[in-house]
């Protein structure tokens, strides 16, 4: 899941028909994808999983960082979760009734080498060789994610990101799953989202390990860049030649708070300098989004070494495009390095989610645009892609109206990116289930199914029901019934 720091939490305000933009495909369905379009929904071994000390596995970051105080909301902790580690094939089976044809999911680092290197726990990498299978007898093909933000805490007191060793520590854990699971796993993400997991963790403090250092910011995310590369060539070094290897970026649609403003504009574009391109311009040769960003370019010279600019590059079969909301941007010349703030969604009195994030599903099909723009780039899947709000169960069912609404809208920004010619070939709701979102707890829910965190119940909500249905092949009218289904959603109604 994304973050950019806006974490204010506040009810959903009532959704106008707005939420649908005009340029949404009245009505689509299923079809209009084509047969080899990729339907799954996601998941991450940390947020889900549980079993924080079973069967061998180590400690990672998140479980040491969890122990602070006040460093998660509530001060909830993942060492339960929603008890994946038991009840996988039971999930595994509502994702195979809603009709599902992939599942992502990642794997654990400590749980299968509890030390970071070195000798593996055989017990821990039975577990992913036992979830593998189950997916592929319920006919659901594994996108397996290599490191989804769970680093194990003997590596972060050896440095973490910021040990240039980081870059061969992860390709080492990478051709260690894909030697024993590469037979069956065709699709392989090396990182979920590194400017998240270097920002959120080693500049702002607010995630795992809980820094605030600028040098540390800069190693780290000079590392998880090498690492990007050097992961997908490791993994291309022992997979079949079929397998499909990619990475994914978080990103947001970034505009200007006063548009046609120089001072406004210049500020937008070093925001979507350091939040949608550092990532991705390296892997495609061009190097980090300097001209933009120059004293972040000298600052981050002090961590190349020869080779580097080369080493940065790889050409990865797909990147995943995990999109939420937009973001606008002011001018503020007394912050360092960007000289920009984001103007907070209840700030600008528009419709916002659970999460503080503006509900603006045109931000999908903005951001496949920009990244099809690039000469050479891949084939795009949007790997995350959801909305948080408040779930209220009554009487067995979860009407969440809201989610719905934003799951047909932004699938329809899909649509609409592919009749543009944009090659975009999946999408992934974040999350199938409800579970643990990082610094917020358990309380930003997700899924479409929701979690009992107290019995482990698990009650496939309307929002789950429709996309089940849409995947059988129900059409989606967009107007007005679904403009009106929106705007009925006021607070306290998801």
């Amino acid at each position: 899941m994304s973050d950019n720091s806006i974490l204010t939490i506040q009810r959903p305000l009532a959704l106008p028909p707005a939420f649908f933009p005009a340029t949404t495909p009245p009505t689509y369905s299923r079809r209009d994808f084509g047969s080899a379009f990729h339907w799954g929904a996601a998941c991450a071994a940390y947020q889900v999983e549980g079993a924080w000390q079973q069967q061998g596995k180590g400690p990672s970051i998140w479980d040491e960082f969890t122990r602070r105080e006040g460093a998660i909301a509530r001060g909830e902790h993942a060492r339960v979760g929603t008890d994946f580690f038991t009840r996988y094939e039971a999930d595994l089976d509502l994702a195979q009734g809603l009709g599902l044809t992939d599942f992502r999911f990642s794997a654990a680092w400590a749980r299968v080498l509890p030390e970071g290197t070195g000798s593996i726990n055989r017990r821990g990498l039975d577990f992913y060789d036992r979830l593998v299978d189950a997916c592929l007898e319920r006919d659901l093909r594994p996108w397996l994610t290599v490191y989804h933000w769970d680093l194990p805490l003997a590596l972060q007191q050896r440095g973490g990101w910021t040990n240039r060793a980081a870059v061969d520590w992860l390709a080492d854990y990478a051709q260690v799953l894909a030697r024993r699971l590469g037979d069956r796993v065709g699709h392989w993400l090396v990182l979920n989202e590194p400017m998240v997991f270097v920002g959120a963790g080693h500049l702002l403090g607010v995630h795992a390990p809980g820094r605030r250092s600028l040098p540390a910011f800069l190693a780290a995310a000079h590392h998880a860049t090498l690492a990007q590369a050097e992961g997908g060539r490791a993994l291309r070094a022992v997979l079949p030649a079929t397998a499909r290897i990619g990475t994914t970026f978080s990103c947001s649609y970034v505009v200007p708070a006063r548009p046609g403003h120089a001072g406004s504009e210049a500020a937008a574009r070093r925001v979507d300098a350091l939040l949608n391109r550092f990532f991705a311009e390296p892997a495609l040769g061009l190097g980090y989004p300097t001209a933009e960003l120059p004293a972040l370019g000298w600052l981050l010279r002090r961590y190349h070494q020869a080779g580097d600019d080369q080493r940065m590059q790889f050409g990865f079969d797909f990147w995943g495009v995990q999109n939420y909301t937009r973001e606008v941007v002011r001018r503020a010349p007394w912050l360092p390095l960007l000289g920009a703030a984001l103007v907070p969604a209840k700030k600008r009195g528009v419709p916002a989610s659970e999460m503080g994030w503006e509900i603006y599903p045109e931000s999908v099909y903005e951001m496949l645009k920009q990244y099809a723009a690039y000469p050479g780039a891949p084939e795009l899947v949007v790997t995350e892609s959801g909305a948080a709000f408040v779930d209220e169960p009554r009487a067995g069912r979860v009407p969440d109206v809201a989610r719905r609404a934003y799951l047909q809208a932004a699938i329809g920004q899909v649509l609409r990116a592919r009749r543009e010619g944009i090659r975009v070939n999946g999408y992934f709701p974040w999350s199938f289930t409800d579970n643990f979102e990082w610094a917020e707890g358990y309380r930003p829910r997700f899924g479409l199914v929701h979690v009992d965190y107290e019995t482990q119940e698990r009650i496939i909500k309307d929002s789950g029901r429709w996309y089940g249905e849409f995947l059988a092949g129900a059409p989606v009218e967009v107007a007005p019934s679904a403009a009106a289904s929106a705007s009925a959603a006021a607070p306290g109604s998801s």
